[in-house]
């Protein structure tokens, strides 16, 4: 299982241990397990080990006879296939990660013995170890640096077609293959890797688009690390509008929290969603009239208002119609608590009317403070927030007919948000926050948790 935590921050992918401290905008953390099916995926899977071993090209063997042996030499040495291949991974604490490959590698072949000349097959059991680490970290790309390889030769197995073979023939083989084989297979194990972290670093560094309201880079911020749990990257998260600036977003040290038994640990946090938050609700004003078929929220609005207005405004019963426009006030503000998350938004609401001649008598402007509670889900890779109303305190800004008393407003006021501007913000959130598609680790049956 994955599990996307949301704290003062939102936790993404963390492998830290409880006591160290992060300060990009998002962390994460990969288990073992998946580093391994991740590793297996792009080396044996995808047949990149197979590819590249493919073009391995392996020295003539010769052996120069005895009284009672003819001189053997085997030419035209190469791989067939590689088969049952398995990987494994374990976590070097402060180190990287130590890499192990086993296979069988079927080779083929000519084998002259004396003047008898067949095809060969050859197959030998290699066991590859090596120690991977990863240095060199700028622009968010780092390189993997192999150390420590390892080739081991387990059983071979040879087989000619007259199936007339000498104990000679076998011990020749052995003994060359031994020889020759690890200083050829590690070179390969050296360049799989470089395309694989080439691969997965694509994964980390990637500009998504956040609708058509702008985009997220995220982008590797320092170099991976490990412990014995996990492997940890921190990333980074600039959020751009469309044609203009980075929306900045601080990010305050944390700890990550333990990764259990989940495989993938995506943290966000608090000020990185703010920033998010910033950029997809960036609404124009809303303007409309107080009429009872388009809200009923604004009628009842308007007909409270007849009985706080001042008897002596003869111009508020006048022919034009009232008119509302809500205008947000200020950048939302994300709060995440213990098992809550909830956003303080701040919008301004005014009546008005439209003059013949122009002018604009301004009836009442109210600032209504809104606390909005956030439903969070993950659907196609996104975080989706849905928010719904918590509380609202009602201030008054302004009168241009002097009303002063607006606590009978309170209720109308809350309806017509509900009505009107609640599915507008709902439906800016609705394409949600695309989140970085970690070492390719899909983010299914996720457990989210603030």
């Amino acid at each position: 299982m994955t599990v996307l935590k949301l704290f003062g921050i939102i936790y993404f992918c963390g492998l830290l241990p409880p006591s160290q401290e992060v300060l990009s905008g998002l962390s994460c953390a990969v288990s073992p397990r998946a580093m391994q099916n991740v590793l297996s995926d792009a080396i044996i899977h995808n047949g990149l080990l197979q590819q590249h071993l493919q073009g391995l090209v392996l020295p003539n063997i010769m052996g120069q006879g005895s009284l009672l042996n003819s001189p053997t030499s085997i030419t035209g040495l190469h791989l067939v296939k590689v088969r049952l291949p398995r990987l494994s991974v374990v976590l070097l604490p402060g180190i990287g990660i130590q890499l192990t490959i086993g296979a069988k590698l079927q080779l083929s072949g000519n084998c002259l013995v004396g003047l008898l000349s067949e095809l060969i097959d050859i197959l030998v059991d290699v066991n590859i170890t090596a120690n991977i680490k990863c240095t060199n970290f700028e622009s968010g790309t780092v390189q993997v640096v192999i150390e420590d390889c390892l080739c081991i030769l387990g059983a071979i197995k040879i087989k000619v077609l007259s199936g007339l073979l000498t104990l000679s023939v076998n011990e020749i083989v052995l003994r060359q293959l031994t020889a020759t084989l690890p200083a050829l297979l590690c070179p390969v194990l050296d360049i799989v890797m470089n395309l694989v972290n080439i691969q997965l670093l694509g994964t980390l560094n990637a500009v998504i688009p956040v609708g058509t309201a702008g985009t997220i880079h995220y982008q590797l911020a320092s170099v991976p690390f490990t412990s014995g749990k996990f492997l940890g990257l921190d990333l980074d998260g600039a959020v751009k509008q469309v044609g203009g600036s980075i929306i900045p977003h601080d990010s305050s040290p944390s700890a990550l929290p333990p990764l259990l038994d989940r495989i993938l640990l995506l943290a966000l946090r608090q000020s990185f969603l703010n920033a998010v938050l910033t950029l997809l609700l960036q609404m124009p004003p809303q303007t409309f009239p107080c009429a009872p078929d388009v809200f009923s929220g604004a009628s009842r609005l308007q007909e409270a208002m007849w009985t706080i207005t001042p008897a002596g405004c003869s111009v508020c019963r006048g022919t034009s119609p009232l008119s509302i426009k809500l205008m947000l006030g200020g950048n939302p503000l994300i709060l995440l608590e213990e098992n809550k998350a909830t956003v303080e938004l701040g919008v301004l609401i005014q009546v008005f009317i439209n003059r013949i001649d122009g002018s604009v008598l301004n009836l009442l402007l109210l600032k209504a403070d809104l606390a909005l509670n956030v439903r969070v889900s993950i659907v196609g890779g996104r975080l989706v927030l849905r928010l719904s109303l918590g509380s609202t305190s009602l201030s008054l800004e302004s009168s241009d007919v002097g009303i002063s008393n607006i606590s009978v407003l309170k209720p109308h006021c809350s309806s017509l948000l509900v009505e009107t501007l609640l599915p507008m913000i709902n439906g800016a959130l609705s394409i949600g926050i695309p989140l970085p598609n970690v070492l390719g680790i899909p983010l299914i049956k996720v457990d989210v948790q603030i």
